[in-house]
């Protein structure tokens, strides 16, 4: 078995005159789309701690905080020299561009003034999210391979994909790897403890598992992964999106202890 030589695969999926409509835009929108509507579903099951209605009326937050965040975070983690000299390129986000981690934070910043604005509890909304982004992440990554790009290191495991923007040697999958682990699985984790598991009767519980779940799965992939051209390798062979989801790892953590701390109500909400 050797490697699989991936097709070279047009960004756009189809255009309807000037309209033009590339696979990351669908992937973007269908993932905002199913994670909305199972967070109203989630919302309705437990409509004391945050009803349907507001979880409904975030989508807009969610939607503004992801795009804004996520290109600012690009902007500012991986390419500030350039931005600086080129300010109208900030706009571009049609040429590419977007930071998950700036994605996350802008996520993290609606969702906390959305719940200030409702006057929810703390977690409230952050939890259930939680439950529901491995959908985008799934859909994203997917999208990633499809366009072929942030693809992995040359590898000779026999499932290696020949990237044609790569150059001709064979390389690993990364993006399905991340696919796997940020969407599928985390989705799984999640989805017992909040569903089976009812992790909401302990704030933070779900916000926590997911942090650390998302940074255990990007810094493995890390390694398998190419590392961006313009920042290489960091010391000890690490790279920058290792680093940048170590924090996550420790702020998860500690949402996870203080979950647990907190008394066990007698009945659930």
């Amino acid at each position: 078995m050797g490697p699989y030589t991936f097709p070279n695969i047009d960004p756009v999926a189809f255009a309807l005159g000037p309209l033009v409509v590339r696979w990351y835009a669908l992937a973007f929108i269908g993932g905002l789309l199913l994670a909305w509507r199972y967070c109203i579903w989630l919302a309705g099951r437990e409509p004391k701690l945050l009803a349907p209605r507001d979880a409904d009326d975030f989508l807009l937050w969610a939607t503004l905080g992801v795009i804004l965040g996520g290109r600012l975070g690009y902007v500012v983690l991986y390419q500030p020299g350039y931005y600086l000299d080129h300010l109208p390129a900030i706009l571009q986000i049609w040429a590419g561009g977007m930071s998950f981690h700036g994605g996350f934070l802008g996520a993290v910043v609606a969702m906390l003034l959305f719940e200030r604005k409702r006057g929810l509890p703390t977690f409230a909304l952050t939890d259930i999210v939680a439950a529901g982004a491995p959908m985008g992440l799934f859909l994203g990554r997917i999208t990633n391979f499809i366009n072929g790009e942030l693809w992995g290191r040359v590898t000779d495991v026999p499932w290696a994909v020949v990237f044609p923007r790569a150059g001709p040697e064979p390389r690993h999958p990364s993006q399905l790897y991340e696919a796997a682990l940020e969407g599928l699985l985390l989705a799984l984790i999640l989805n017992v403890l909040v569903l089976a598991g009812n992790a909401r009767r302990w704030p933070g519980l779900a916000s926590g598992v997911f942090l650390i779940g998302y940074g255990l799965a990007r810094i493995t992939v890390e390694t398998m992964r190419e590392p961006d051209r313009h920042l290489g390798f960091f010391q000890f062979g690490t790279t920058w999106g290792q680093w940048l989801s170590l924090p996550m790892l420790i702020i998860g953590g500690w949402l996870i202890w203080q979950a647990l701390k907190r008394q066990q109500p007698k009945e659930a909400t």
